[in-house]
């Protein structure tokens, strides 16, 4: 009797930690970057050393400078970009705060007619929040699906991690909007530079077969990218 017991509470054991390891996974899945081990950790940014992240400061010389930044106030130069469009975001650089939180913001300003191209973001999802003009966006899913809205004033986008999405100005006045991304350092990769500009080049025969185009016309996308 006290065997079968032992055996029940072994089994029940087992069950309990299966459970619980398999809760703990689920919970560090919605976590993009790691969890912090203190209660932050202030960027050095004079550092040389190169880690996945920064080092810390002595949190005694953290400040409240330090958890604050005015990089997203103004809006940046969209003649510099022939593209149309200006991405400024707080990285540890410019917001030492945020180094190990897991988030980060950026500002994107939009001229009418302009659009981000298809692009990535590999280590992070991202929220929206048009503060003003009108946007047409859009993400692609495994499947090869398109999920796309047409956004005005006061509403809110999510684009989930690693999925190929874009922005598109629709309106006629210059757009502004604000993303927040679950990662300090999302990362992006932009889809036609990442496959025809990228070096060493991807071997043009791959790319021929991959979009059914002649090399001749590879090359051509090439050198109109900016590759070689």
């Amino acid at each position: 009797m006290a065997f079968n017991a032992l055996i029940i509470i072994a089994t029940c054991c087992r069950a309990f930690v299966g459970i619980l390891l398999v809760s703990l996974m689920v919970m560090n899945s919605v976590h993009a970057d790691p969890e912090a081990l203190q209660d932050f950790c202030v960027a050095d940014t004079k550092s040389s050393i190169f880690m996945n992240g920064r080092p810390c400061l002595n949190p005694m010389e953290a400040s409240p400078e330090h958890f604050m930044t005015s990089a997203l106030r103004k809006a940046g130069n969209l003649s510099a970009n022939p593209l149309g469009f200006s991405v400024i975001v707080t990285t540890p650089a410019n917001m030492p705060g945020l180094n190990t939180l897991g988030l980060s913001m950026g500002r994107i300003d939009m001229a009418p007619g302009s659009a981000i191209p298809p692009h990535i973001h590999p280590r992070g999802s991202e929220t929206i929040f048009v503060v003003r003009g009108a946007l047409n966006v859009g993400f692609v899913d495994t499947s090869n699906r398109l999920f796309s809205h047409k956004l005005v004033t006061g509403d809110v986008f999510v684009f989930p991690k690693g999925a190929v999405h874009y922005l598109q100005n629709i309106g006629k006045i210059t757009a502004f909007i604000v993303s927040a991304f679950n990662s300090q350092n999302p990362g992006t990769a932009i889809v036609s530079l990442a496959t025809f500009a990228s070096t060493p080049a991807i071997p043009y025969e791959v790319l021929s077969k991959a979009f059914a185009i002649s090399v001749q016309e590879v090359s051509q996308i090439r050198k109109s990218l900016g590759g070689t």
